[in-house]
């Protein structure tokens, strides 16, 4: 209840109408002391109140979402705004003073713009308290950046990186009196060797300004800092990482931009810079990649063999094709069809809620993500060798056989052409991996599973498709053994394919892809650690009209 008490209670002028304004701890709020006429052919389109019913108007912002409160110069908007020599009962003359309350405002799917509203009174002193007021309700803000460090990837998706962050995104850091360093990346790799290197106490946050590999580089390079820091062994796949607190922001200007499209819902700069701006936090987990007790990557997205392997690494040979090159590297691959032989061994996620094929996504304020939380903050307080030699004597399940694909998802890998992802209910922060086999099967059954990524069917709904949701996985493929990994991409010749008979060369090995990168090796293991990263992001909102449709479905 003393969340709700006023703090400050005024009278001001909001447009050319009085307005009751109240500040709490929790929300502003103003509403018109006059009915708004149901049609007005003057002044009345400079309202701040769009409704259009008659009577009583109110509308609010939660402190949490505002951006900024600063001082306005009456007499430069009076040079803009002429309207203001009509305002009925209150006189130009005596508005002296007023303060414009910068906030978050909501459009349709998913996308956050900057909205204003400017409050006027010809009592000096009250404008003031007012922008203290607020100002020291910001101040309470705790998870609010004051220092972020950027890193900009010039050549990444259009080549637009510099360009969105100098015009979009900017002019909000400033507006939030955020400071920041700004770095663009001369090369690969750039971003994560900086990091490591340096101290990154004195910053609130990093922000990745690119495509998922910008994003990939600065995972790197905070893992690696916080690891090194911690005297932690990041190569062997049985010891635990220690979790990052810095948190990393995720400006989309590349080619997919997955990661952001699956955190947030949407790739909109503005809209990622008021997550920044607002302080939103939600834990990640990430996956470990390890050959032969040696780390080789990690993971937040996508860990994939065979078709989307074989993609990417056809695409790298097609750069000067830009964007467009994956579509043509996924049709080669598709028309290809190469099937691989290989031992999967995977560690079932027990104690977990939820399935792979769960009908409800993960969103903001998810339940399941929740629990986890929970769980991690009481595995924590055991013993960690405890922890790890529970996990050891679980049963591990063995497939073996002939893959089109194995793909494993620590996120639903949602991007604008495929909307759903390719894992759907897979949750950003549970511990958990989803793994997808998809086993040999004509041309045409593997495009309608490829199909069903881009609408609302189950892409599960097969018999040559196997889900699981696990925690560890080993890879091993039939034609290469521990002993002699092969390069990336290396053809065995001398060997006949049953699969392909006009073949007397085929490629019996594919390459991993690891959120965009390849791996060097075909025989790995896997592990996901749960929550080791923060980003700023709150996960997928669902408005009420949206939950509505959910629950029918």
């Amino acid at each position: 209840m003393e969340a709700c008490r006023p703090l400050l209670l005024s009278h001001l002028s909001v447009g050319h109408r009085p307005f009751q304004v109240t500040l709490t701890e929790s929300l502003l709020s103003w509403q018109s002391l006059r009915p708004k006429r149901a049609s007005s052919a003057g002044g009345g389109e400079w309202s701040a109140v769009t409704s259009r019913e008659p009577g009583p108007e109110k509308q609010s912002v939660s402190i949490s979402e505002i951006i900024a409160v600063h001082e306005t110069e009456v007499d430069g908007i009076n040079k803009e705004c002429k309207r203001w020599q009509k305002m009925p009962a209150v006189s130009t003359e005596s508005i002296l003073h007023g303060f414009t309350v910068y906030h978050v405002q909501r459009a349709k799917e998913h996308h956050w713009s900057c909205s204003e509203v400017t409050f006027y009174s010809s009592d000096c002193q009250l404008c003031n308290k007012w922008i203290q007021a607020v100002e020291k309700q910001l101040d309470l803000q705790a998870m609010r950046p004051k220092s972020l460090i950027v890193f900009i990837n010039p050549f990444g998706g259009k080549r637009l990186g510099k360009q969105i962050y100098d015009e979009k995104v900017a002019p909000l850091f400033r507006l939030a009196s955020i400071t920041t360093e700004v770095i663009v990346t001369e090369c690969a790799n750039h971003a994560r060797d900086y990091l490591l290197e340096s101290d990154l106490k004195k910053y609130n946050g990093i922000v990745s300004v690119g495509g998922d590999g910008m994003f990939s580089e600065i995972m790197h390079g905070v893992i690696g800092w916080t690891q090194k820091n911690a005297c932690v062994n990041q190569n062997h796949p049985n010891d635990e990482l220690v979790p990052c607190n810095l948190r990393i922001g995720i400006i989309p200007a590349g080619s997919t931009d997955c990661i952001c499209y699956a955190t947030v819902g949407v790739n909109d700069p503005v809209t990622s810079a008021l997550h920044i701006i607002v302080g939103d936090s939600h834990p990640i987990d990430v996956s470990s990649v390890h050959h032969k007790d040696m780390v080789l990557k990690y993971s937040v997205s996508l860990l994939g063999y065979g078709f989307y392997g074989d993609t990417l690494l056809d695409s790298e040979k097609n750069r000067w094709m830009g964007p467009s090159r994956y579509n043509f590297s996924g049709v080669k691959a598709f028309l290809t069809h190469q099937c691989y032989e290989g031992t999967i061994s995977y560690l079932p996620a027990t104690g977990t809620l939820g399935s792979p094929r769960d009908q409800k996504p993960c969103t903001a304020g998810c339940r399941i993500c929740q629990h986890s939380t929970e769980q991690l903050k009481a595995s924590q307080k055991e013993s960690k060798f405890k922890s790890l030699n529970s996990e050891e004597h679980q049963p591990w399940k063995v497939i073996k056989g002939k893959f089109l694909a194995i793909n494993l998802a620590n996120l639903s890998c949602a991007c604008p052409k495929s909307p759903k992802g390719l894992s759907p209910a897979a949750h950003l922060a549970d511990g958990t991996m989803d793994l997808i086999v998809v086993r040999k099967c004509s041309r045409f059954s593997f495009l309608r599973h490829l199909i069903r990524h881009t609408n609302s069917s189950d892409q599960f709904d097969f018999p040559f498709i196997e889900v699981y949701r696990v925690k560890r996985l080993k890879f091993t493929p039939k034609y290469c053994d521990e002993e002699d990994v092969q390069e990336v991409g290396k053809t065995l010749f001398g060997q006949f394919c049953r699969d392909h008979p006009t073949c007397s060369c085929v490629q019996l090995t594919s390459s991993w892809n690891c959120d965009g990168e390849i791996i060097e090796h075909a025989a790995i293991e896997v592990r996901v650690h749960c929550q080791l990263l923060r980003l700023f992001a709150r996960g997928i909102e669902v408005f009420p009209s949206e939950k509505s449709i959910r629950n029918s479905v």
